[in-house]
């Protein structure tokens, strides 16, 4: 009883390894898995936003962006898994994870994930 219940216990971890190995190859380069989270290319937490309503178009501008910019995307990005490259309505590119824009923080000053707070949230997969 006890080695079946060890070997599905390793059998369930191999799975969710493969799963997170699995995701981690259909993400853009720009950005990485960290601590069960996604940061970018530096460290610092990525967020998504409550407002964004409609799919793959972000509503942050002005002082929103200011504070919470774009996870900018390169011209030369490609859509990946549940990646996708957006333009936003100044005509740069930005990343949405799942149909949520994704967004840096302005504040956020070394890769700890800050707390999240005005609508927006910690972007996990």
């Amino acid at each position: 009883m006890r080695a079946t219940t060890l070997l599905t216990s390793a059998a369930l971890f191999a799975v969710g390894a493969y799963g997170i190995a699995m995701a981690a190859d259909a993400m853009p380069a720009s950005i990485k898995m960290s601590g069960g989270g996604l940061t970018d290319a530096k460290g610092m937490t990525l967020y998504t936003w409550d407002n964004d309503k409609e799919a793959n178009k972000s509503s942050c501008t002005g002082m929103c962006l200011m504070n919470w910019p774009a996870m900018k995307a390169e011209a030369s990005d490609k859509d990946m898994g549940d990646f996708k490259v957006i333009t936003r309505e100044d005509g740069s590119k930005q990343w949405a994870y799942k149909g949520k824009p994704v967004y840096t923080r302005f504040h956020d000053i070394d890769p700890e994930p800050a707390v999240a707070k005005e609508g927006f949230h910690l972007l996990v997969p």
